[in-house]
């Protein structure tokens, strides 16, 4: 009797503690998973919280696991664990019930191309990544990191001035980075959103649509500025490959470089917000390489007021970037309500880019 008075209390005891450590998942998770109002200049440390959101999610898994397993009642702790991180989950992970892309959407897509990964071409000579664009022919098309240093501007003419009547490029330096925009529609102005940066940029460009004209906001925020050899050390510690000396070293390094970087990014994403805010009156496409998570103080911070279209239509964890052991989505789509956005997707068929290209189709509804 006394022995099964010991289990009981033991396992009561038990049953405590798992609860008790489930509880403090939870409550890190709808902190991390809130992350994203910190702005990262005045909170570096917590400006790549959202890289470890699913982290928890899956630890919450595991305890919802464990509670079905031992005691089931246990298991609505970890339910209501997912319930009160709604928000975050959707956002970071969105699924949703497909429906016909109706005959009149226009398709959008935004891709940062690697300077056309001019290194990797068919056996035929051809170049991959143009011939993936002359496949899609989108009506819509926002390219980043479009030098064509690595292949040619007449090769780039070659293939997409057949595609497109109309296109227009940016760039602030000849050592920055190129924006470009290709449409099946006419172009009618560019202005570039002025924000600090060596490199990167935004831009705004007019179309002619029918009898609309839409802005078209192509992004392309700071970079993380980690090495490739950063990348490396972070594979090898997401992998517990290295010792837990250098495993701490390499995240401090690592937390610095990121918070740096996203300090710089929250000050261009205030630009282009402020930007978008100054325009929310006028039909809107927002697009871009973010260099950031779903869970991001740059991608919530310019997403105010406009529909993300991959949390909207899209599914699953939509990872856009495949390079140094980082797999995470940081491109995105966005429109302004008049829109009504169809199939958002991240097209994985084509590797070539360290990034994957992300897709949506859109169709114009009544002014809200």
């Amino acid at each position: 009797m006394i022995a099964g008075l010991m289990l009981r209390n033991f396992k009561r005891f038990t049953l405590q503690v798992v609860a008790g450590a489930n509880l403090a998942t939870i409550f890190m998770m709808l902190f991390v998973g809130f992350s994203d109002r910190f702005n990262p200049v005045n909170h570096q440390v917590l400006a790549n919280a959202g890289l470890v959101f699913p982290v928890f999610l899956a630890i919450n898994f595991g305890f919802l696991i464990f509670w079905l397993c031992f005691k089931k009642k246990g298991a609505l702790l970890s339910l209501a664990g997912y319930l009160v991180c709604y928000v975050p989950v959707r956002t970071y992970i969105p699924f949703n019930i497909p429906h016909s892309i109706p005959d009149d959407a226009i398709k959008v897509m935004s891709y940062n191309v690697w300077s056309f990964a001019g290194w990797e071409r068919h056996a035929d000579g051809k170049f991959p990544i143009l011939e993936y664009i002359r496949e899609q022919q989108p009506d819509i098309l926002c390219l980043q990191e479009a030098m064509t240093n690595e292949i040619g501007q007449a090769r780039v003419d070659s293939v997409l001035n057949k595609i497109y009547a109309y296109k227009d490029t940016m760039k602030f330096s000849p050592s920055s980075d190129c924006i470009a925009l290709y449409s099946h529609y006419p172009i009618v102005s560019h202005e570039r959103i002025v924000y600090p940066s060596r490199g990167n940029l935004s831009g705004a460009f007019e179309i002619k649509i029918g009898n609309d004209t839409v802005i078209v906001v192509n992004n392309h925020l700071e970079t993380t500025g980690l090495s490739n050899e950063d990348k490396r050390e972070f594979k090898s510690m997401v992998k517990g490959n290295l010792l837990t000396s250098d495993a701490k070293q390499a995240s401090y390094r690592l937390i610095d470089k990121l918070g740096e970087a996203s300090a710089k990014r929250a000050v261009q994403a205030d630009a282009v917000a402020r930007y978008i805010s100054k325009h929310s009156d006028r039909s809107m496409i927002v697009c871009g390489d973010f260099n950031d998570s779903p869970i991001s103080y740059a991608r919530h911070t310019i997403a105010k007021g406009l529909t993300d279209c991959f949390i909207a239509t899209g599914n699953g964890l939509g990872v856009s970037y495949h390079n140094g052991g980082m797999y995470v989505r940081i491109d995105h789509i966005m429109c302004s309500k008049d829109w009504q956005p169809y199939g958002c997707k991240v097209d994985r068929s084509i590797g070539e880019s360290d990034h994957y290209p992300i897709l949506c189709w859109l169709k114009k509804q009544g002014k809200h």
